[in-house]
């Protein structure tokens, strides 16, 4: 008689929602990694979820402000605002644009620039592994250039899709780089124009460690440890993290990105983040080396994840300001 095959146990666990088993399989939890709180009252943003990817089942949440319908629903093209593609954080392992932080980002977005956002979610690893987050926010512009096409009527006369900026923070960061290499300033037109992309302290790796990676405490909310962890669940089989996709500025960078026409980038970092050396290497790089029109700024005395975990702070206030500067000093550049 056989003997039984042993209990799968876990291999990898991640901010209590994700548990790699000894098996390959993956367990995952619907709860949020965290909670966020979303003030009562009327914010002034009205949203609707939809699926935007079917094979996947890959959902959307649309955002628009509401003070702005009525001079929409005239005719009036002075009414039409920006557009933001937003992307999730949690290491291209967890998350969803319907959890908390994320939410609350993207309802603070809309009624502060103000702006129509659109939320995406995207394949999570490892069930499948980088790039196919990347390779989704790709396809979201190109859904959302379809999207314009067929005449949405719930974003029709109020978007203006001739100004749109690709954002996220953390591993969502990472993509907004990556959408803004592939489709440049003209990727997109007629439908699209992307104006700009912000990195909030966007996921990126490397082999050799920084100062920050070395001295990082273990009390942090993002650790050495834990981006090592992320990087192991999300990486194709073999790769290193200088792998472009995660290290986009590092020494196995692709060539194309050297002479890629790239929309104006605001890189924001923050101060006691482990990946603020990198953030700041990438944005130099970017701008000395490579000629792109970048700007960095670092938040004092913040971690990372700062928006997504506590989006109605002082610093969260701070960050809405440096957005709505560069949005509006980029809708209408060439």
């Amino acid at each position: 008689m056989s003997a039984a095959a042993p209990e799968p146990y876990v291999v990898e666990e991640c901010r209590g929602v994700l548990q790699l088993m000894s098996d390959g399989t993956v367990r995952r939890s619907a709860a949020p990694a965290f909670t966020v709180e979303i003030p009562a009252g009327d914010l002034g943003v009205e949203w609707k979820d939809m699926t935007w990817e079917p094979e996947h089942d890959l959902n959307v949440r649309l955002y628009r402000p509401r003070r702005h319908l009525a001079a929409a629903a005239a005719a009036n093209d002075d009414a039409r605002i920006p557009v933001v593609a937003y992307f999730h954080g949690g290491g291209f392992c967890i998350g969803s644009g319907r959890w908390p932080g994320t939410h609350a980002c993207c309802l603070r977005l809309a009624a502060e620039l103000p702006a129509v956002v659109l939320s995406f979610d995207y394949r999570l690893a490892p069930e499948h592994r980088i790039p196919a987050a990347q390779e989704d926010g790709a396809k979201a512009m190109s859904w959302l250039r379809a999207t314009v096409a067929g005449g949405d009527p719930w974003l029709a006369g109020l978007a203006d899709f001739g100004r749109v900026f690709v954002a996220g923070d953390s591993a969502r960061g990472n993509i907004a780089h990556h959408i803004a290499a592939t489709f440049g300033k003209i990727g997109l037109v007629p439908a699209v124009r992307i104006r700009g992309a912000v990195l909030i302290v966007p996921a990126m790796a490397g082999e050799a460690r920084t100062r920050g990676e070395l001295e990082c405490p273990p009390g942090a909310f993002l650790t050495t440890v834990t981006c090592d962890k992320y990087c192991r669940l999300a990486l194709p089989s073999g790769a290193t993290r200088d792998h472009p996709a995660i290290n986009p500025a590092g020494p196995e960078a692709s060539p194309a990105l050297a002479v890629a026409e790239m929309a104006p980038l605001l890189v924001v970092a923050a101060e006691r983040d482990v990946l603020r050396d990198r953030n700041a290497e990438y944005a130099r790089r970017m701008e000395e080396e490579w000629g792109k029109e970048v700007e960095f700024v670092e938040l004092a005395g913040v971690e990372h994840g700062f928006f997504s975990r506590d989006p109605w702070s002082e610093r969260a206030d701070e960050l809405l300001r440096l957005v709505r500067k560069f949005v509006v000093e980029h809708m209408d550049s060439e």
